[in-house]
């Protein structure tokens, strides 16, 4: 299984001994080793009917597979990198803030309803489930980590929201006023609410 170690706060090393991994598309700033690359657009698990649902929810996961033996570099736009550690669970998060990923572990696509289709981010969310390693990426700063109880929900900015893992029901609220404080109030403001027993990441910059 590859190894992801942070090299810094805006790299990460893949370490490989003859297995493989799936990154972002040109991610890779400089590799040790013998590695071999090659397209990767479909995530492991989905097949031809999963990347109709991406093309129909605007999901883009363009990615580049990494075989070999060596260590493999990783950075995006000087952005901030989280590693997250997976232990049979199920991760959801914007395709934009996924990094890299080990091939042992399996994505998908999940729809959130109707609501702020022609709005974007939270809508249809980028899924890996199994055990294995994810690296995340932070525009505008490091990750947040927000905790969620049942006494304490959550409601996030879509346009900061990067993924959440753990028991948690994701709904849509309508919250104008907010956006009308800061500017926004034209187009279709809505927010994710999240309930439940988990945690939810945010980046400091809006998309």
């Amino acid at each position: 299984m590859p190894q992801f170690v942070a090299n810094g706060k805006r790299i990460v090393d893949v370490h490989l001994q003859g297995d493989s991994f799936r990154a972002r598309a040109g991610s890779m700033v400089a590799y040790q080793g013998t590695v071999a690359f090659k397209r990767a657009p479909i995530g492991g698990g989905e097949g031809i009917r999963g990347a109709m649902k991406r093309g129909l929810a605007g999901e883009g996961l363009e990615l580049m597979e990494c075989t070999g033996h060596g260590v493999v570099h990783l950075a995006v736009d000087a952005a901030y990198v989280e590693i997250v550690q997976l232990t049979g669970d199920k991760l959801m998060v914007e395709s934009s803030s996924l990094l890299a990923y080990d091939t042992h572990l399996t994505t998908g696509i999940a729809f959130h309803g109707l609501r702020g289709l022609s709005g974007g981010q939270g809508v249809a969310t980028t899924t890996i489930s199994g055990a294995g390693t994810i690296a995340l990426l932070s525009f505008g700063g490091p990750l947040v980590a927000l905790q969620v109880s049942p006494q304490h929900p959550l409601t996030v900015d879509p346009d900061a929201y990067v993924g959440h893992l753990g028991n948690l029901q994701q709904t849509f609220v309508t919250d104008i006023s907010w956006r009308m404080m800061i500017g926004q109030g034209s187009g279709e403001a809505f927010s994710l609410h999240f309930t439940g027993t988990g945690v939810v990441w945010i980046q400091p910059e809006e998309r």
